[in-house]
């Protein structure tokens, strides 16, 4: 990675100052996923903050998993964060696990008990949302506030031991209940939760909260800055608090970033759960998702991610990211290294009558036009062709610059065409185009000169071969499909035209020994990938984007 993936911002310019006046003398950063769901984008950027951030000061950057509520993590989530990470293009100093402190946090607990800053709480979840109070008016303190430091260390252990049933009874931090930020209205730090842990078994009958475990794990790992996104500014009090009761020497800081929001698309685990649990997708790699693992399927690149990364930058407030910002990154970046093909979607069948019929021409085609290095290539001619349906029109009005009955087209890099007549099927839709070919026209040069207006692909129809392509559009039909307002549930937003699939295409010839991930631009139509499902009889190609934005003020154009 460039050493300026990100240009200069708040995030650096706290570090420097930490630097200079010697609160740290080195950097230390983490990544810290809950492994309850597949990374989306979001976590894209995150992590190329906290990656950066690491690199940028060489110093290091750990992978820890946040594995604290165990009835909703799963090992398969855990490889799957791993690969996301690795494709991007980062390397990690260590693999962590917020269970590999249990023993240190819950040592903090005890240590609050005995400053009498936490107590065992036995009011009920209602109850105690009850008792918080609002925003605008104070909480009022639990009947159970007051116990004496030897009743909570006795009725902590006896938690701990399993003598209670799970939700009888939590330990609290006591704060402040008239606090201005609910989060220091004397909030839950531990709970009674009977759940095998995929690590740590069945040794752990009380497990902490995300915001008592967070500030522990950091410091004691190390870590000098806790890099994490906006919704967490509130809790920062808590996590300085937290940390210096407990009375750690060198505590880890915490710095906020605005997460990134993308329109027309969904970056919640809870809600991309919803999508896969309920079959509106096909799994968490389906290419309309926004989860790393569906745009990586779909064709995009860790290298137009980054790109897109780095150019919405670092901001302390929160924004709307528009979609065709990130088709534009992968765009570019495809222009520049996939390979051309030809490829016809919807076929329609094209006979040269004046060409032999037992000829066979290789016509030769560069790679790609943005780099000379990966040289050209021979596509097999014919007296049978290929087009797409859409580059044939019976009564084409005076713009039309493809082909039509009487109008001499450019087939590229062969031959110039002159479309003669065309047989229908019984609807009167066209099913063989007759054309005759100037043999002194090859590449496109001609004896007296004469220019085109039109220039279309094709393939050979008997030396092609036969795909199936689905062509992806966006999940959601609206700019904002997880609306917080309630009143409709984002589901009922869902673009009923998300993905076409299309049977009966036809590649060039070129196009054998196909690997999944293989990406080429199909000339005139977009960027496709080879899927997963491909087959050596059926190639299947996702399309990751059209050439150009299609689309208009939130509407397909």
């Amino acid at each position: 990675m460039e050493e300026n993936f990100i240009s200069r911002n708040f995030i650096e310019e706290a570090i420097d100052k930490d630097l200079e006046q010697g609160a740290y003398s080195y950097v230390q950063t983490r990544f810290p996923p809950e492994p309850n769901g597949y990374l989306h984008i979001g976590h894209a950027k995150a992590i190329c903050i906290d990656f950066g951030m690491a690199e940028k000061y060489n110093g290091t950057c750990n992978l820890r998993l946040d594995d604290t509520n165990p009835t909703k993590e799963d090992t398969e989530y855990v490889d799957a964060i791993m690969e996301d990470i690795k494709w991007l293009g980062f390397k990690w100093d260590k693999v962590l696990y917020a269970s590999d402190y249990f023993d240190d946090i819950y040592k903090a607990a005890i240590t609050l008990i005995k400053k009498g800053k936490a107590y065992v709480c036995d009011l009920s979840p209602d109850e105690i949302r009850e008792y918080r109070g609002t925003l605008t008016t104070p909480g009022k303190n639990s009947p159970y506030r007051e116990r004496s430091v030897e009743e909570n260390l006795d009725l902590f252990e006896r938690m701990t031991k399993g003598e209670f049933p799970d939700g009888a009874k939590v330990l609290r931090a006591k704060i402040d209940m008239a606090s201005p930020n609910l989060n220091m209205r004397d909030p839950i730090i531990y709970r009674i939760l009977r759940a095998h842990h995929h690590r740590t078994g069945d040794k752990w009958i009380v497990y902490p909260m995300y915001d008592f475990a967070h500030p522990i794990s950091d410091t004691v790992e190390g870590v000098t800055h806790s890099l994490c996104s906006l919704e967490f500014e509130d809790h920062r009090p808590l996590y300085d608090w937290v940390l210096k009761e407990i009375g750690y020497e060198n505590p880890s800081r915490q710095i906020e970033f605005a997460r990134m929001n993308l329109n027309y698309s969904l970056t919640s685990k809870r809600r991309c759960l919803k999508l896969v649990k309920e079959n509106i997708v096909t799994g968490w790699d389906d290419p309309r998702m926004s989860t790393i693992c569906g745009m990586r399927r779909r064709g995009y690149t860790p290298e137009a991610i980054r790109d897109f990364c780095e150019r919405i930058g670092v901001a302390k407030a929160n924004s709307v990211i528009d979609f065709s910002l990130l088709e534009a990154c992968i765009r570019e970046d495809l222009n520049k290294h996939a390979p051309r093909a030809m490829a016809v979607l919807r076929p329609l069948k094209v006979v040269i009558d004046n060409y032999p019929d037992d000829l066979t021409e290789d016509i030769e085609i560069e790679v790609n036009p943005e780099d000379e290095s990966m040289g050209t290539r021979m596509v097999k001619f014919s007296k049978y062709l290929y087009i797409e349906r859409d580059d044939f029109m019976e009564n084409a009005p005076s713009k039309y610059r493809r082909l039509t009955v009487g109008r001499e087209v450019r087939f590229k890099s062969a031959y110039y065409l002159t479309c003669t007549s065309f047989e229908a099927d019984e609807n009167g839709e066209p099913i063989l185009i007759h054309c005759t070919y100037d043999p002194e026209s090859r590449g496109g040069q001609t004896p007296d000169g004469r220019k085109v207006k039109g220039t279309i692909h094709w393939v050979s129809a008997k030396d092609s071969i036969p795909a199936q392509v689905r062509l992806y559009d966006r999940l959601f039909n609206v700019e904002n499909p997880s609306d917080e307002s309630g009143v409709n549930d984002f589901t009922e937003n869902l673009n009923p035209n998300s993905i076409e699939i299309i049977d009966g295409a036809r590649l060039e010839n070129t196009m054998t020994d196909l690997n999944v991930g293989d990406k080429f631009q199909f000339l005139r139509l977009g960027y496709f990938c080879v899927d997963k499902d491909s087959t050596s009889e059926m190639p299947v190609f996702n399309r990751t984007v059209a050439l150009k934005d299609s689309w208009k003020n939130g509407s397909k154009g």
